[in-house]
């Protein structure tokens, strides 16, 4: 009993190729504000979108090493790309709950529809896997269609700070065009970096579609885990706030640009530790 009450205590666990799983993080410190979190931006082999699934799965294996010894309770692949991969590849590698960011998006993107006309974009790498299709194909009930758009200049828009500029609109527009010629009404952003965007393809699609925030979804399914397990952090039962927050950021790349957009993001100073990992040159 008093090592379920410690586990309660740990801190969730989150990686990403960069800064896009701070999406994620910036949605766990809204809804479980209670909650400490781990970061692990991979911004070495930043972008995993183009890489080959068996390299981005050793990646994520080697973060999941690192974690194992961070003090954690659960794991957030907070990355399409990643997640496309193989969930069951990581399942294997560590023995606390683990979620993706895929499932989560689909059933809120299902559950809005109304003319079951349903988009999504990604990376080129999370859409080829087809990864969208199958999970898409066994949860559709009702007779809904899946439309999918490879974005990949929107990651490194996004990691660049370009996404106010005109190229960012160019690029938006050139992208989304089947889509609105589609005529879907509700939009999965399915790369955790292209919430940092939402405002660029919102003005591009128009206010008829609906976009739908893996990041939002992810933290909310999040709560949901860590309720049904009984791993809220006992603040959050006791309706406290919290005195001392204890959020760790790790990078393996250089710290300084990563800790700049983070600090943008988040609304809030954070410092980020470079960590090496054995495939850092690869």
């Amino acid at each position: 009993m008093e090592g379920a009450k410690i586990e309660r205590y740990k801190a969730i666990a989150l990686l990403d190729s960069g800064v896009g799983g701070l999406t994620v993080a910036r949605e766990i410190f809204r809804q479980l504000p209670h909650e400490n979190i781990i970061y692990f931006g991979d911004t070495a082999h930043f972008p995993y979108g183009p890489r080959p699934h068996s390299q981005v799965r050793s990646f994520v294996c080697e973060i999941l090493d690192f974690f194992r010894v961070q003090g954690i309770k659960m794991v957030i692949i907070a990355c399409n790309s990643a997640t496309a991969a193989g969930l069951e590849h990581y399942e294997k590698r560590i023995n606390v709950p683990l979620l993706g960011v895929i499932e989560p998006g689909i059933k809120e993107a299902l559950k809005h529809t109304q003319t079951n006309k349903i988009g999504v974009i990604g990376t080129a790498g999370t859409i080829l896997s087809g990864a969208y299709q199958e999970i898409f194909g066994r949860l559709n009930k009702g007779g809904a269609r899946l439309y999918s758009q490879p974005c990949p200049l929107f990651v490194l828009i996004v990691e660049n700070g370009l996404v106010d500029s005109p190229e960012a609109k160019r690029v938006a527009e050139e992208y989304l065009k089947p889509l609105k010629d589609a005529k879907i009404d509700t939009l999965i952003l399915g790369c955790t970096h292209y919430p940092l965007m939402s405002s660029v393809i919102q003005e591009v699609m128009g206010p008829g579609v609906k976009l739908i925030s893996s990041a939002k979804e992810t933290a909310r399914k999040t709560k949901v885990i860590l309720e049904k397990k009984g791993l809220l952090n006992p603040q959050a039962c006791q309706g406290s706030a919290v005195t001392t927050q204890q959020h760790r950021f790790f990078v393996s790349g250089p710290a300084k640009p990563f800790t700049d957009l983070a600090v943008n993001l988040l609304g809030k100073d954070i410092k980020a530790y470079q960590v090496i990992l054995p495939h850092q040159f690869l």
